[in-house]
């Protein structure tokens, strides 16, 4: 199962829950993998307040600060590969009867380091 993630800034948070939420059968029980299919974008498991999220785009736009990396003379992002890693590029939540087994304050956030993009994330019950 897969869907698809699209955002206008280069440093973007993106609450997902309810894409991955969707993607589950109504009968999904184990655990549920959500994968991030790129190497300048992932996934985190945090609360989706506004303010947290505007936190968390600025935090990650700050880590790997600008400066001559070498992957830059490729395709000028190397910050953004450098930040993904850091944010990491799956999640697995337990799944019960087609619900994704979440705490309160707990929702999927994807992490954009490298957009405006479109990107694809996976969702796979085990």
């Amino acid at each position: 199962m897969q869907f698809e993630v699209s955002t206008d800034d280069r440093t973007a948070v993106v609450d997902v829950t309810d894409d991955v939420a969707s993607a589950l059968p109504d009968d999904a029980t184990g655990v549920c993998t959500v994968f991030v299919r790129h190497t300048t974008a992932g996934v985190v498991v945090n609360e989706a307040e506004s303010g947290l999220l505007d936190d968390v785009e600025q935090f990650v736009a700050a880590v790997g600060p600008d400066r001559d990396w070498h992957h830059d003379r490729i395709d000028d992002n190397a910050d953004a590969h450098l930040r993904s890693m850091l944010v990491g590029r799956d999640v697995t939540v337990p799944v019960t009867d087609g619900s994704l087994d979440l705490g309160t304050w707990q929702s999927l956030l994807f992490v954009e380091c490298d957009g405006p993009r479109r990107r694809t994330v996976d969702v796979r019950v085990h």
